[in-house]
């Protein structure tokens, strides 16, 4: 699914475009027990409730895509008989009704899913009748040819309300307020099956997680039966490995620059594309030879590469790289530079010392306090000058 695909499904969740039948939800609480469970038609509920659970529905398909939100393909084996896609087509075909499946559901993740505190879990099923397009992108309602059959998962932590003292207008009193239990945003949640060109996709999920750093690895492979995906940070950290493994001791400050231009460009030429950068094996290996990587360098590249990253993993260029600041840093001084501005920043060996060389053209200001430089004139600029390593 793509940014355009999750905004027309967060369109349903509307009181006009409501396209939920049924919501059914399971209160569990920190020691996995089953407190209360809730079974009904979806437009029963208050209007009132309707809007909050929207707002859920709403975050559970919210985040960056290779993120907060992963596409995941079932493998082969999941979607035989006793398989986790398997189960997942006969909990959609149910329409939530057959109480053994809901039971069966709920138990699932009560096992695997790791959260010590109570939470809420919320699960309805909705029927999209998807209107068609006209070839100027404008939707014809009336020439729909599909329906997207769907569910959708939320569990929410569910916490005690902050103690505090409230108004009372009852008694025009300032009281010590009750405290209550308050179901907030979703912690992890999944939608089944994908909506991939505007179509259903039974092959694959679209799954959400509040923390990109904590994606419940665990919980990914026994529910689903997936693998678990790098996440933004394993993504980063893999990538940085491979470039220095790479690179070894050629790993020089312009060619890491280099890199990340390359990196930077890629994302901004596909910016209003609905998909994001995503790099395989080979783009990674074609992009440092882009950048100038020698050939006897990239010898051992797919071995370093699946140490690094796995062999089928993929990675998004947003999350390997920074579009907004480059960062360089040393033993006692960081510098963050606009990535259009890197050039400011030359590498040189300043009486025997290897140093960062900053040209001081427009206004300096040390903690907000504007000042005027006396720095080291290097071909007639004033400049900052910061040691980066040992004196040669």
């Amino acid at each position: 699914m793509n940014k355009k695909e999750i905004s027309e499904i967060k369109k349903q969740f509307t009181p006009a475009n409501c396209s939920i039948d049924r919501i059914c939800g399971c209160y569990v609480d920190g020691d996995k027990n089953k407190k209360t469970e809730v079974k009904e038609a979806f437009l029963s509920l208050s209007e009132e409730e309707m809007f909050k659970y929207f707002d859920i529905f709403k975050k559970t398909l919210s985040g960056t895509l290779g993120k907060n939100l992963m596409n995941m393909e079932f493998p082969l084996e999941q979607e035989a008989d006793g398989g986790t896609q398997e189960f997942l087509m006969r909990l959609r075909a149910s329409r939530l009704t057959d109480d053994a499946l809901l039971e069966a559901f709920y138990d699932k993740i009560i096992e695997n899913y790791d959260y010590p505190e109570n939470y809420y879990i919320i699960l309805i099923h909705a029927v999209y009748d998807i209107p068609g397009k006209a070839s100027d992108g404008t939707e014809m309602f009336d020439a729909s040819e599909e329906i997207y059959d769907h569910i959708l998962c939320s569990i929410c932590p569910v916490k005690l309300s902050k103690a505090g003292l409230c108004y009372n207008a009852e008694t025009n009193n300032i009281e010590d307020r009750i405290r209550d239990w308050i179901v907030e945003m979703p912690d992890v949640g999944f939608l089944f099956p994908q909506f991939n060109d505007r179509s259903t996709d039974i092959h694959g999920m679209l799954y959400y997680s509040k923390n990109a750093e904590q994606l419940h690895s665990t919980f990914i492979d026994e529910l689903f039966g997936c693998t678990a995906p790098l996440s933004a940070g394993g993504q980063r950290d893999s990538f940085n490995a491979l470039v220095e493994e790479t690179l070894g001791e050629d790993c020089h400050y312009d060619t890491v620059i280099n890199i990340h231009e390359k990196l930077n460009e890629l994302i901004e030429a596909q910016k209003d594309e609905p998909d994001p950068v995503v790099l395989t094996k080979s783009e990674v290996k074609r992009l440092f030879e882009d950048c100038g990587v020698q050939e006897d360098k990239l010898e051992a590249f797919d071995e370093q590469y699946e140490m690094a990253a796995g062999e089928k993993s993929t990675l998004v260029a947003s999350n390997i790289t920074n579009t907004r600041k480059f960062e360089i840093k040393t033993p006692d001084v960081i510098i963050h530079v606009d990535p259009e501005r890197v050039d400011l920043v030359e590498t040189r060996i300043i009486d025997g010392r290897k140093c960062l060389v900053i040209p001081m053209e427009d206004d300096v200001a040390v903690n907000g306090i504007h000042v005027r430089v006396n720095g080291v004139d290097i071909d007639g600029r004033a400049t900052l000058e910061a040691a980066v390593t040992e004196e040669e």
